[in-house]
């Protein structure tokens, strides 16, 4: 199980945050932080796997951007990585070659992709056609009721 993932930028900067578990704010600010602390400075060459507290953190740069997935210490962190990739390749798909500029100015359609391809911290969808076409269709709803509301 996901128990929280985190897109960050190489200079710290929080771009995604979703939490499956209920944390305190000023919990999920220590969390970040310690988080990002451990995985910044970590050489290239080291593997993408951190102990931290009861989870294991399963990260991969793509960019500049580290897509990390807190996970259970016994989940597999090969498949973590498979998960990870996923989900990239499809903000790729969706976004066309996604950049850390879509994730800071379209914010809320990475959180719907996030949302179609993982619930309550699984993976529920690993179709890369449909949650394309489920995205492009709530882009069309969206659409429709901005044209409504003029």
């Amino acid at each position: 199980m996901i128990h929280f993932a985190l897109l960050f930028s190489k200079q710290g900067k929080i771009r995604l945050s979703k939490y499956y578990e209920p944390y305190s704010q000023t919990s999920r600010l220590k969390l970040q932080r310690d988080v990002m602390n451990l995985i910044l400075p970590r050489p290239t060459r080291l593997c993408n796997v951190v102990d931290y507290k009861t989870y294991k953190l399963v990260y991969k740069r793509y960019a500049s951007l580290y897509f990390v997935f807190a996970v259970d210490v016994e989940d597999n962190a090969l498949i973590t990585l498979e998960k990870i990739q996923h989900f990239v390749e499809i903000l790729d798909a969706y976004f066309g070659n996604v950049c850390e500029l879509d994730l800071i100015y379209q914010f809320t359609k990475a959180y719907y992709v996030l949302d179609e391809v993982f619930v309550a911290g699984e993976m529920q969808e690993s179709s890369k056609r449909l949650v394309a076409r489920l995205v492009s269709e709530q882009d069309a709803l969206v659409e429709q009721i901005k044209v409504q509301d003029e």
